[in-house]
């Protein structure tokens, strides 16, 4: 873990001053690099629906992946408050899952998931490791006090965007998310999600969905496009369940049981 932390850090020095030397104008695209990655080292399966990573061959690009978290690290706080809610948004869901990506780099290929990673007392979430906002951050900070916290962004679709390596997630997109185009991959990442038939089916009068349902409820119960409910959001993408009317209908009055699957935390690496 020093390891990631010690080559943040000079990278952060390095970036920080090319960053502040630079005007703004000549400024790159600053999710560039990791959406080169991600487009190199995530793949498609599942007819789209899910995605696996070649940690292998990401592992190779260690250096571009480590460049990328210290420019993110070079972003100090008043220049992110600074930014709109999405700018903001997209930079804190990529940085997510960046970090979880170092992370599992660091320990592969000697894992099989990442709750390997760690012990009982210092699980992979809770280990401070990522330079982020002024602070080094753990994943759940980054997740439940950046991202979630206070319901700031009032966006519960950022459960099928932030991924934790694992199969059972929602698929790691292969590519960078972007201010401009942050609605769009948030609604395309929930359609993927929930139109997978092996999570997400009917099995008499009962709908099974993934367990992120159950332990994010709040979240998807807070008032959003109209819905105040697990129900209520759930019928928003009601189409992407291949629901009968009848089975639509008992959805809508709650009478339709939903029941949550175990969660798959098997390493989402890509099959050899």
């Amino acid at each position: 873990m020093n390891a990631i932390h010690n080559g943040l850090a000079i990278r952060c020095l390095l970036f920080t001053l090319c960053f502040v030397a630079t005007p703004p104008f000549a400024q790159i695209n600053l999710h560039a690099p990791f959406d080169q990655l991600l487009q190199k080292h995530v793949v498609a399966i599942n007819d789209g629906k899910s995605t696996q990573v070649d940690y292998a061959a990401l592992a190779k690009d260690k250096s571009e992946l480590d460049g990328y978290l210290s420019a993110l690290a070079a972003i100090d706080t008043a220049t992110f408050a600074g930014w709109n809610k999405d700018r903001q948004l997209a930079f804190l869901i990529n940085a997510y899952n960046a970090y979880t990506l170092a992370l599992i780099i660091e320990h592969y290929p000697d894992i099989e998931s990442i709750r390997d990673i760690g012990g009982f007392f210092s699980s992979p979430w809770k280990q401070a490791f990522a330079p982020l906002l002024g602070k080094t951050r753990t994943l759940d900070n980054i997740e439940h006090g950046l991202i979630r916290g206070g319901n700031k962004y009032q966006e519960p679709r950022i459960h099928f965007a932030v991924n934790c390596a694992s199969i059972g997630c929602p698929a790691l997109r292969e590519e960078a998310y972007t201010e401009a185009k942050l609605s769009q991959q948030l609604e395309s990442q929930t359609q993927r999600f929930l139109s997978d038939n092996s999570r997400h089916y009917i099995e008499g009068n009962t709908l099974k969905v993934s367990k992120i349902f159950d332990w994010y409820r709040d979240d998807f119960e807070a008032p959003w496009r109209g819905a105040t409910s697990l129900n209520g959001f759930l019928l928003l993408y009601v189409s992407a369940f291949d629901l009968t009317e009848a089975q639509q209908r008992a959805l809508r009055a709650g009478t339709l049981n939903i029941e949550f699957s175990d969660y798959d935390w098997a390493l989402n690496d890509r099959e050899k």
